[in-house]
């Protein structure tokens, strides 16, 4: 019997040691990637659900109003499983579109998406590319022309007298 309460206390200390191992294992600093030093700063987020507790609100405009005073005009949030950067200063806003226009021209990739679209091949959910320019230069030649246009306007007249 006192051998086997020995086991047990040489077990109990042993994965107590080994606990205390891991935590210190796991509250070294970790060295920052390259790609998640670029993102900018944003409140702390917490598993799974990300920043989402942070814009629950009857006025979430409100909140990341006040996010944005706190961490400035270019913030990271974490919506979910949804890496999302915030901007909130007409200044940044322009410099954006103007200088990593490239970076933001894709929509992101979503399962539902590719479903509908058949791995998106229609215009809508199209990867912006060669691809996707192609497709919108037909769309404008063949179903945007003024020929066209012109040729459904009985139709869109009748359904105009229809409401």
């Amino acid at each position: 019997m006192a051998q086997l309460l020995l086991y047990f206390s040489a077990l109990i200390i042993f994965f107590i040691f080994l606990a205390l191992i891991v935590q210190k294992i796991g509250n070294k600093p970790r060295k920052r990637d390259e790609t998640t030093s670029k993102i900018p700063h944003g409140p702390t987020k917490l598993p799974i659900i990300g920043n989402i507790h942070n814009l629950l609100s009857s006025q979430p405009h409100r909140k990341l109003r006040d996010l944005a005073l706190k961490y400035g005009p270019l913030m990271h949030l974490q919506l979910g499983e949804v890496s999302t950067i915030v901007i909130s200063s007409p200044e940044c806003a322009k410099e954006v579109m103007k200088t990593h226009d490239i970076n933001f021209a894709t929509r992101p990739k979503i399962l539902a998406s590719e479903i509908i679209s058949y791995n998106s091949t229609g215009i809508v959910f199209a990867p912006y590319g060669n691809y996707w320019r192609q497709l919108r230069k037909i769309c404008t030649l063949e179903l945007l022309s003024l020929k066209r246009v012109k040729s459904f306007q009985p139709i869109r007249e009748e359904e105009l007298s229809n409401l």
